[in-house]
């Protein structure tokens, strides 16, 4: 499970963050000024930081500068600032990401997994690491989707889903194939995440290609792939 740290002296923001990540079966600490980070990051392991850069005390960027010097955590910086200089320079401190307030949360989980992917390995692109249906293109190396060459943004759980059907197009995932793979865990029968996240996923999908037709329902069974237009 990776362990993140949320920087943000905002309690509502904070608590609102803590709740969608640990949904997302992430291990989450809050801290609320530049010093107190620091502490944590001393005292804990993390695999990312999300650091808010109006902080009380220490900024967001001195903590980000004290952070490069005894560590290469994953950093994703969190501004209302939208300016170029701010974001280059940002990412010339050392920022892995850099994403503006307001923000839209499934992107948010997007950017949070494309960096932990690419943690410890090298970007690049190959063949193998593409898989393809129709239109639709995951890119296992840098955690995209894409429908029509659109890009679409998809939370971990979408992603791994949709991954799952995609890799073997022609079988019926019944829910219980699907809480066993995506969520490890066993299919409890009376839980309706599976069916908001296809909703949600087939809603997502269409915004590359409206017309297209990607996941079939069989009914009383699960769901597969649809072959046919």
């Amino acid at each position: 499970m990776n362990k993140i740290l949320i920087v943000e002296d905002d309690s509502d923001i904070g608590g609102m963050l803590r709740e969608l990540l640990t949904h997302q079966r992430y291990e989450v600490d809050n801290a609320y000024s530049g010093t107190e980070a620091l502490f944590w990051i001393e005292k804990e392991k993390y695999d990312l930081v999300l650091l808010d850069l109006m902080l009380p005390g220490l900024s967001g960027e001195e903590v980000l500068q004290e952070i490069r010097k005894k560590s290469d955590i994953s950093v994703i910086a969190v501004s209302a600032k939208d300016d170029k200089d701010t974001r280059l320079s940002l990412l010339k401190a050392g920022a892995d990401d850099y994403i503006t307030k307001p923000f839209d949360t499934d992107e948010l989980l997007v950017r949070i997994e494309v960096v932990l992917r690419r943690k410890g390995h090298i970007v690049q692109t190959s063949e193998n690491s593409i898989l393809r249906f129709k239109d639709i293109e995951l890119n296992d190396t840098e955690f995209t989707c894409t429908v029509n060459k659109t890009l679409i943004l998809l939370t971990k759980f979408e992603y791994n889903l949709l991954h799952l059907l995609m890799s073997n197009p022609k079988k019926v995932f019944t829910k219980n194939n699907i809480f066993e793979s995506v969520w490890e865990e066993d299919f409890l029968g009376e839980d309706n995440a599976i069916n908001v996240h296809i909703c949600n996923i087939r809603s997502k999908l269409a915004k590359g290609n409206p017309k297209g037709k990607y996941i079939q329902t069989v009914w009383g069974i699960g769901f597969k792939m649809q072959l046919e237009e």
